[in-house]
């Protein structure tokens, strides 16, 4: 009777073990079947992202090979093959216009320093004032510059014509960089702002003890820890700055004025007889600025960027 209950015992016991090792099997299974899922759908994902990348950046490719074919051969192919390098495209381009395009290069740099300037001064300051300083209708006024943003530039350009003309500014760069000094981008004010706010305000109460006013807590306590919200203003403003056309074209007539957008657009005849091909040799010129400024402060804009609010 007691060999029949252990053998029963037995048989029960290897059931349950035989069991167990087959549910970790399937568990086994399971979890490789899981990892080999993930494993596709992650090989996918990234394949239709550089896909998509790739029908993203196709047009400055074709842009930056077309400026090493003729011009007579740039619309006859839409691949990103060469059958030669047509580097005259370059030297034709330089030396094309009324000027070598270096003279519309300068413009534009001091157009943008210009700019730039104006905008972390100015912003900057009006930035300190909003977030820090107590003032009557403070909050309506913030509500007021806010809504600027909304205000389309076409809106206010002919009154502006208007002025700049009677003050004998058009043909120079003051109606494009004063307005910078009165902080009238109101994005980069709000962004300052913003990021103002995200700091102790116990730095500016100790600087106070020390004896430091609003001007000395500014430059010494403040500033130092805006780099990350100034050096997005620098990036955008000169992003924007330097692929103005329409702002330039309004004020500067004159060709030693020109800027690169100006002087890329006098390649094009509306009779037909355009110049393609050095007219994509100088744009690939133009954007190497901006994807040296871009490249080189990334980190700089994701930290501005992340560090104010802004989602």
């Amino acid at each position: 009777m007691t060999d029949q209950h252990t053998d029963s015992t037995r048989a029960v016991v290897d059931n349950d073990v035989s069991l167990d090792t087959g549910g970790a099997g399937d568990l086994h299974v399971v979890k490789r079947r899981g990892r080999t899922g993930s494993t596709i759908r992650s090989i996918i994902k990234h394949i239709l992202m550089v896909a998509a990348a790739l029908l993203m950046i196709y047009p400055l490719l074709w842009m930056l090979v077309s400026s090493f074919r003729p011009t007579d051969e740039i619309f006859r192919d839409s691949g990103l093959l060469l059958t030669g390098l047509h580097v005259e495209n370059y030297t034709e381009g330089w030396n094309a216009l009324q000027y070598p395009f270096s003279r519309y290069l300068i413009n534009s740099v001091i157009l943008v320093l210009g700019c730039i300037l104006g905008n972390v001064i100015s912003c900057s300051l009006a930035a300190y004032a909003f977030a820090r300083l107590k003032f009557k209708f403070k909050n309506i006024f913030f509500a007021i510059m806010l809504l600027t943003i909304m205000l389309p530039m076409h809106v206010i350009i002919v009154p502006q014509y208007i002025m700049f003309s009677q003050f004998g500014w058009v043909n120079t760069f003051l109606p494009l960089i004063l307005p910078k000094l009165l902080a009238t981008d109101a994005f980069f004010v709000f962004l300052m702002v913003q990021f103002i706010r995200g700091l102790p305000k116990e730095l500016d109460e100790a600087a106070r003890i020390d004896g430091c006013g609003h001007w000395r807590i500014f430059f010494n306590v403040i500033m130092p820890l805006m780099t990350p919200a100034i050096a997005t203003t620098v990036i955008f403003t000169f992003i924007w700055t330097w692929n103005d056309f329409f702002s330039s074209l309004i004020y500067l007539t004159k060709p030693d004025m020109f800027t690169v957008p100006i002087a890329l657009k006098s390649f094009l005849d509306s009779t037909g007889g355009s110049n393609w091909g050095a007219m994509f040799a100088m744009s690939i010129v133009s954007l190497i600025p901006v994807f040296l400024v871009f490249l080189f402060g990334q980190r700089f804009l994701i930290r501005g960027i992340a560090t104010t609010g802004i989602k």
